[in-house]
């Protein structure tokens, strides 16, 4: 997947090539910053505001004073789109970190956060939302404020390894047995018409598509329960899935190495999938793009 040569750092445009910090730097040394992605289609932003928004309540949360402001932000970050002429699908990375100073744990007085922003390309996985996706367990091992989008992720990333390790392509995290989420998605289990998920608390990234995915259930009449789910239940679920900005409404048909119900995505994961695509705007985007 292909970088855009245009960054943006602090609120100035530069080249990539051109990005340097010092080696004394707190998301290099501490993981003392926050992060968003956010999703493009076709050359634009889907749930841009909901991400912003969450950024700066990450930051709050870590007491980091950003360089801009929300709309500041968000004509920044669509001026970034413009000079790199985005035309398809892709994905933006935003990074804020307390900044650079000598290394010590406490917070550097009078020193400016660090931010940058860059463009990826990133088609949609059609393959896998179509057909579904395994999953294996894991226990949840990471710290009580998930909430916040953080860049203390090796938690993360090791379950996320040990997946891909199995041939699966996610990592259902747990604590005590009570599914919280994924290693870096929400996750969803489906019984007798309903859905289940860990409710929004401290324990769990509250992902903007997460939110998306309520207000869908809501609309199409299908109960949309905060109750969570354990491990245990995941034997008899009717359906399984995940959200996040990546990887949309993605169906699990396996967990650990066990089918699904039938091993197929189910009806009320598709009908998701279809709200999705219609409130992302994707299929009229690509015809008028077509024509």
């Amino acid at each position: 997947m292909s970088i855009y040569p245009i960054i943006l750092s602090q609120t100035k445009f530069a080249h990539r090539d051109s990005l340097q910090y010092p080696f004394e730097e707190r998301g290099l040394q501490f993981g003392d910053g926050i992060y968003e992605v956010i999703r493009i289609y076709h050359g634009e932003y889907y749930l841009l505001e909901e991400h912003v928004s969450r950024l700066f309540r990450s930051a709050e949360a870590v007491k980091i004073q950003l360089p801009f402001e929300k709309e500041e932000l968000k004509t920044l970050l669509n001026t970034l789109l413009t000079k790199n002429d985005v035309q398809t699908d892709a994905k933006v990375y935003l990074q804020v970190t307390r900044g650079s100073a000598p290394r010590e744990h406490t917070f550097p007085v009078g020193v400016a956060a660090n931010a940058y922003v860059y463009v990826k390309a990133l088609p949609r996985n059609l393959e896998f939302l179509e057909n579904g996706v395994g999953a294996i367990t894991q226990r949840d091992v990471r710290w009580e404020n998930c909430y916040i989008k953080s860049l203390n992720l090796l938690p993360n990333v090791m379950a996320k390894q040990e997946a891909k390790e199995h041939g699966c392509y996610e990592a259902i995290l747990n604590r005590d047995g009570f599914v919280t989420e994924c290693s870096s998605s929400n996750v969803y289990l489906v019984k007798n018409g309903e859905i289940f998920t860990h409710p929004a608390t401290r324990n769990i990234l509250h992902g903007c598509v997460r939110i998306r995915v309520e207000q869908f259930a809501n609309r199409l009449g299908i109960p949309f329960n905060e109750d969570g789910f354990s491990v245990t239940d995941i034997e008899t679920a009717d359906e399984l899935f995940l959200s996040s900005s990546t990887s949309e409404i993605m169906p699990i048909v396996t967990v650990d190495d066990k089918p699904v119900a039938d091993g197929k995505p189910g009806k009320i994961t598709q009908q998701l999938q279809e709200a999705y695509v219609i409130d992302a705007n994707i299929e009229t985007k690509k015809v008028e793009q077509t024509n």
